[in-house]
């Protein structure tokens, strides 16, 4: 009966605190300690009923009804605050007592913070750490020391190229003096995403490599799903090598077109000179008097001279073409498609290869699909070949009642414990409380107990029942003499069965008796 009694108990204390226990939810999950301890500080105070999970307490569980409050409450309080902070952080503290090493210093945490936060806005960016290195500024200094900056994320999943540049030139914007180049990324298995030691010639390399792996990416999901719609998703194979140029080349061109003239100036100039004898000649002879009477006259020579200069400006055109690196070089494409399928009577499926026509169809979409040019040295094969797994035929049937069965949920396994556990404890009361009630209510004599609580009578020898008055002494005496003879007789056999039960320890008992006597 004991042990019935307790299992009763914790059958009831279970049920009671399975229906009393609140739905839980997630309130906060991936949380840092320091996060999780000012949680569940707040939730201690407000007596809210809370659970943990994690080796550390990342996710915090709260009643399912109150998570809307719960968070608009501890977003009010800056909880979780993430493990950074931002500009908030010059809210606090008088800015006239504290230093000018304390305010840079804080404004170095604020922008780390504020970077953390808008990079963790990225998706796949589970959670972020940023550290700058801001090199201080000094008056004489001629060559400056340029920013650098580092960055760990925590990821779920991988992040793609242009996600990771994205966050590079995120960095760099938000930070004065900052380039590109010189943002290192890092993820926490400490595989390096972006290195920012290598200079700019690295990252065009880097460049070009990403950019040639897109372009076959790119025309392989082309060329598949091309084929796919002809063949059958799964029963092609496709590859795609695309040969990059990487030179840069720069070229420069001038040309002139002397048919497209225009005068551009024009100049004229003209001279005119008078030449004779001695007459115009100056000496002390011809200033004397009466020295030029006897001299004939000389004749003189006039000198007359044109000159024209005209300029004329021809037509000229210069130039200049940059071609950047990355452009196709060559293409090597080769598909290789499966053949057809066919059921035969007996059910099983037999290979046949497509018609040739077909595959000059497919080949001539891919080279449409991928610019092929062939003089630029392209190659394409398609081949029709025998994939080594054979096409498995697509049912969709709903699950049986059996595999229902067979493959449970965990809340149907969890349910079927309770109905199981339910069961067991109703059975064992069954047997232990209840049957032996039965027992002892079924053996026992009905009749002249009826009699006797009615009053009607009593039993005389062969089972004869006398009647006797219900209101006489005689029958009153009566009653109280056959209570009293059947609590005896009942004495008597419990004293009998425990005889029976424990013969050893009622011989101890009864020699006790006699040494005593």
């Amino acid at each position: 009966m004991a042990a019935v009694t307790l299992t009763l108990i914790g059958f009831f204390a279970f049920i009671i605190m399975r229906v009393s226990r609140p739905d839980m939810g997630v309130l906060f999950a991936d949380l840092s300690m320091q996060d999780s301890a000012s949680v569940i500080r707040d939730l201690d105070a407000r007596g809210i009923r809370y659970e943990t999970k994690g080796d550390s307490g990342q996710t915090i569980m709260a009643p399912r009804a109150d998570l809307a409050r719960l968070r608009m409450d501890l977003a009010g309080k800056g909880l979780p605050t993430q493990a950074g902070v931002g500009y908030e952080i010059f809210d606090k503290g008088d800015a006239f007592s504290s230093t000018n090493f304390v305010q840079n210093v804080n404004h170095l945490r604020a922008l780390e913070g504020e970077l953390a936060r808008s990079i963790r806005a990225i998706g796949r960016v589970q959670a972020a750490r940023v550290h700058l290195v801001m090199p201080e500024r000094r008056l004489f200094e001629r060559d400056r020391e340029m920013p650098s900056a580092a960055i760990v994320l925590k990821l779920m999943g991988d992040l793609d190229p242009g996600q990771v540049r994205a966050i590079r030139h995120l960095t760099a914007s938000s930070v004065e003096g900052l380039k590109p180049e010189r943002v290192s990324i890092v993820d926490e298995r400490g595989r390096l995403l972006a290195d920012g030691a290598r200079g700019a010639g690295a990252e065009a390399g880097a460049g070009i490599e990403e950019k040639q792996v897109g372009l076959e990416r790119r025309l392989r999901s082309q060329i598949e799903e091309i084929v796919a719609g002809i063949v059958g998703p799964g029963r092609a194979r496709v590859q795609v090598s695309a040969e990059l140029d990487v030179n840069r080349v720069e070229s420069r061109s001038e040309t002139f077109d002397p048919e497209s003239r225009v005068v551009r100036s024009s100049q004229t100039r003209t001279e005119s000179s008078l030449s004779g004898g001695a007459e115009g000649q100056v000496s002390v002879g011809n200033e004397l008097p009466g020295a030029n009477q006897d001299k004939p006259a000389s004749s003189k020579d006039t000198a007359n001279k044109n000159e024209e200069t005209t300029n004329y400006e021809i037509s000229r055109v210069t130039k200049t073409e940059v071609v950047e690196g990355g452009r196709i070089k060559r293409l090597s494409v080769a598909v290789l498609v499966d053949g057809v399928y066919a059921t035969g009577p007996d059910g099983k499926q037999t290979y046949q290869p497509r018609p040739a026509a077909e595959i000059e169809r497919i080949a001539a979409l891919v080279r449409t699909s991928v610019g092929f040019d062939k003089g630029r040295g392209d190659q394409l094969e398609v081949v029709n070949l025998r994939l080594a797994e054979a096409p498995v035929p697509a049912e969709f049937s709903e699950p049986s009642l059996v595999q229902s069965l067979l493959s449970p949920t965990k809340e149907e396994v969890l349910r079927l414990v309770e109905l199981g556990i339910l069961a067991l404890l109703t059975l064992i009361v069954l047997l232990a409380v209840v049957r032996p009630l039965l027992r002892r209510v079924l053996t026992a004599d009905p009749l002249p107990t009826a009699l006797l609580a009615a009053g009607a009578g009593e039993v005389g020898e062969g089972g004869v029942v006398t009647m006797i008055p219900r209101d006489s002494e005689t029958t009153r005496l009566m009653e109280y003499a056959k209570i009293n003879g059947q609590v005896q007789a009942e004495t008597v056999q419990r004293v009998v069965d425990m005889v029976r039960a424990s013969p050893a320890e009622t011989v101890e008992v009864l020699r006790n008796w006699i040494q005593e006597t």
